[in-house]
């Protein structure tokens, strides 16, 4: 899955030959998972159809402030709204004349009224002829858009529209969508660190059939490593049996079946790691014999002795470095201060608790109501919220530790 999944992206095209290359543009953005909203400049629609965009972008186009549909009903364009509705804008084309208008804030149609209104960060792929393209006032307008922050995507140098050979010829919108992928990871947090994350339940086998185990759906390890992965990071999510589905070019997963497969698992990747969550519901006893052959009902009563499985985090605790290092603690009764008494036996650097107590928490719910604790003991409480949003609630405190 690409970084821009789920993401708003607003395609400004302009009045240049390359805007026939925006219909690929923007059916690769829309396969990238992005939403697709396009504002043409008037004269850019002599070079590609708004019915081709709008059926690709499966949004109106716009062009205009206001649409003449109905004389009684006209029928207004915001271009507030639309620079406030994306993560990201890009300009491509960019035309020397567009280049020319960001850079001194000319504001002659809806594309320059809403560059001017968006908040988010702006992309151009500038398209012309090599001449046009090397003139002091195009460098000029480029260096100026830079200085403001936007982000250039340079032309590559090809046959041009004038029978030319040259440098002016945008960017191909495989290489425009796998820049800005780019420029994205590269300014998240958690770019170029290792985040290792466990997630589900364990299965300790009694015999081949049957097993010990618990409710534990995975969905909160599940995503707390999309939330990694939005981040920047390189996720390694280690599993136990979970019917959860991640689709993330930066998640790699690891699928194991008992509490020993997940303590070698997770040991395999430690040393490397530079942020481990363990929310996995680990079996805390296992039995002691696995019989090799299904066991009959042939008594009233079976015994099964057992034995305690290998605590994985606090073996990682014991072993810690540079890690920053989350626990979780599910807890019936005297919830804090047991989970005050986890950080501390465990060299934590973060405890995530929650309890059985609270309606909508727990396992198989699609919610979660948490208290984050941290070193020092401060305290952190948060309402019941959706997992996804409780993911988000944890790295934005691992981050302000980390980077307080």
């Amino acid at each position: 899955m690409s970084i821009l999944s789920g993401k708003n992206i607003l395609l400004g095209v302009t009045a240049g030959i390359a805007a026939y290359k925006t219909a690929h543009l923007v059916r690769l953005f829309i396969k990238a998972g992005a939403q697709v909203k396009v504002v043409m400049t008037p004269a850019s629609k002599d070079f590609v159809t708004p019915l081709t965009l709008s059926t690709l972008s499966q949004n109106p186009v716009y062009s205009t402030f206001f649409d003449k549909g109905n004389e009684e009903n006209e029928e207004w364009n915001s271009h507030v709204e639309l620079g406030l509705w994306a993560d990201y804008m890009v300009v491509a084309p960019a035309t020397a004349n567009t280049l020319s208008k960001m850079a001194n804030g000319i504001c002659d149609n809806l594309l320059m009224a809403t560059y001017l209104s968006a908040k988010c960060k702006v992309f151009f792929a500038p398209a012309m002829d090599l001449d046009m393209y090397k003139h002091p006032t195009t460098t000029e307008s480029i260096e100026k858009l830079q200085n403001f922050g936007n982000v250039f995507i340079p032309p590559s140098t090809g046959f041009l529209a004038s029978g030319l050979e040259g440098e002016g010829r945008m960017e191909e919108p495989e290489n425009i969508v796998s820049f800005i992928e780019k420029d994205v990871i590269n300014g998240l947090p958690l770019y170029n660190k290792k985040v290792l994350i466990t997630a589900g339940p364990t299965y300790e086998a009694i015999d081949p059939v049957r097993f010990i185990g618990n409710h534990s759906s995975g969905k909160m390890g599940f995503e707390l490593a999309k939330a990694a992965a939005n981040l920047g990071g390189h996720v390694f999510l280690i599993t136990g049996p979970s019917n959860e589905q991640i689709s993330n070019s930066l998640i790699q997963r690891i699928d194991v079946v008992s509490a020993d497969e997940m303590y070698n698992e997770v040991h395999k990747y430690y040393k490397s790691i530079d942020i481990a969550i363990l929310s996995a519901a680990v079996a805390d006893y296992k039995p002691k014999n696995i019989a090799d052959k299904k066991i009959k009902k042939s008594t009233d009563s079976l015994s099964i002795e057992l034995i305690k499985t290998q605590d994985i985090l606090a073996s990682l605790g014991k072993e810690k470095t540079t890690q920053f290092l989350v626990g979780f603690a599910l807890e019936t009764n005297n919830e804090l201060e047991n989970a005050k008494k986890k950080l501390n036996s465990k060299n934590l650097d973060l405890i995530v608790l929650n309890s059985l107590q609270d309606a909508g928490a727990g396992f198989k719910t699609p919610t979660n109501k948490v208290t984050i604790i941290d070193k020092s003991e401060n305290i952190l409480e948060f309402n019941l919220k959706s997992k996804a949003h409780v993911a988000q609630d944890i790295f934005n405190e691992i981050l302000r530790t980390i980077y307080a």
